[in-house]
């Protein structure tokens, strides 16, 4: 099915047009004609299945069919409440993209800059408002904000806002919504507590489900080094060698590890960057825009700082360390091999972490092979003296692959 077989107007299709698609996901293909007929939705998805365009896009044709005929004041008609700073920003470039034939306004607002350009933009009148928590009920509480005219309300990445203790603000913020309006919902997990939360949102909601979290990596190549820590940094030296990570996501556990390994990796002359909360509005939007247009090879970043980046042809995430939240393993690598392209996924494990590459195997259904490196007899013998009861031999080293995912024959390190 094509965007033109969906019923959107020529405004949007022609944006579409403009923006290189022609074939909708299964997510939009789902989402939009739902949300065009002005149910509520229920959608479980995760970053790169094309959510985003999924609301954005019918969001857009049902504000732009029901603009008054006289110009005015532009009340917030639609508000869309997500975790992070760069993910606000991205989903406003989005909107910018789809609706910039409909003459529509929108803008974003979020924590980390100061508020004055932000409030400028409120009292000018805005159609479309996205925005952080924080930031949205710090300026709702100045009076900068209203919601009295609000028709959609969109929580887009639930399960991050509870992971990051956004419930209270969330909960705040739906007080004050009107009691007549269209909610969008989404989630790329659906734990009992996300299920209620939706729940108390939602009214006879039409549920999509794209892509479970459990097979979402079974397109992906994977693979595992058991590593010992102290060796960690030095592998990943050793891997970077390979000019074919044009570009690469390396997530860490913490804000300090996450500059630490920065900090080394440059003094190795190679090009890389720390994002993480601790760092500047500006410098994660610097750093963030240098990861995209190629001008940085190695982005380190943790699982908050990192959750919404959308990198077209981005082809290997690298986990320095595992996460001890078998999900957040999938979602990580869930940024790497999108629309059909080569996707690679590489984990360092040590001792400590080998629980949570079981629990990770686990729910993916399968075991990740292990590569053998430089490193890794230390890292046994270290394994196997710490569990008397785990396998002596070797892991086995998966066949390389070149570019196109062909086995290169002649490859002797990755």
């Amino acid at each position: 099915m094509l965007f033109e077989q969906l019923g959107l107007i020529e405004p949007i299709l022609k944006a579409v047009k403009s923006e290189g698609y022609t074939t909708p996901t299964p997510i939009q293909l789902q989402s939009i004609p739902i949300v065009l007929e002005g149910k509520d939705l229920l959608g479980c998805a995760q970053t790169g299945t094309g959510k985003t365009a999924a609301f954005a896009i019918p969001i857009l044709q049902l504000l732009h069919n029901s603009t008054p005929a006289k110009p005015g004041f532009k009340h917030i008609r639609t508000l869309i409440l997500t975790p992070t700073r760069e993910l606000a920003v991205q989903i406003d470039e989005s909107f910018a993209a789809y609706g910039k034939h409909t003459g529509l306004k929108h803008d974003v607002i979020f924590g980390g800059v100061p508020q004055h350009r932000q409030t400028i933009a409120l009292r000018n009148g805005t159609d479309i408002l996205i925005a952080t928590p924080g930031r949205l009920l710090d300026l709702m509480n100045q009076g900068y904000i209203y919601l009295n005219h609000l028709e959609i309300f969109v929580l887009d990445e639930a399960d991050r806002m509870l992971d990051m203790g956004f419930i209270n603000d969330i909960k705040k913020v739906i007080r004050e919504l009107p009691q007549q309006r269209q909610t969008l919902f989404f989630s790329a997990t659906m734990p009992p507590s996300i299920a209620q939360l939706a729940n108390s949102l939602l009214y006879k909601p039409e549920k999509v489900t794209i892509t479970p979290v459990s097979s979402t990596a079974e397109r992906i190549e994977q693979s595992v080094y058991f590593v010992k820590k102290k060796d960690k940094q030095s592998l990943l030296e050793t891997i970077l060698r390979d000019q074919r990570i044009e570009r690469t996501i390396v997530f860490t556990q913490t804000k300090h590890g996450a500059d630490r390994i920065a900090k080394n990796l440059k003094k190795r002359n190679i090009n890389a960057d720390a994002l993480h909360g601790d760092k500047s509005q500006a410098s994660r939007q610097n750093t963030l825009n240098n990861f995209k247009n190629g001008r940085l090879r190695v982005l380190v970043a943790t699982d908050i700082a990192a959750r919404g980046i959308d990198v077209d042809s981005l082809e290997h995430v690298i986990n320095y360390d595992l996460p001890n939240v078998s999900e957040t393993y999938v979602h990580r690598i869930g940024r790497t091999g999108r629309a059909g392209a080569a996707g690679y996924a590489l984990s360092f494990c040590d001792t400590e972490e080998r629980p949570f590459l079981h629990s990770i195997n686990k729910l993916i259904r399968q075991t990740i092979p292990s590569v053998s490196h430089p490193f890794e007899e230390a890292a046994i013998m270290e394994a196997n003296s710490a569990n008397p009861e785990m396998p002596k031999a070797l892991p086995r080293r998966p066949k390389p692959h070149n570019r196109r995912g062909k086995v290169d024959k002649r490859d002797k390190t990755f």
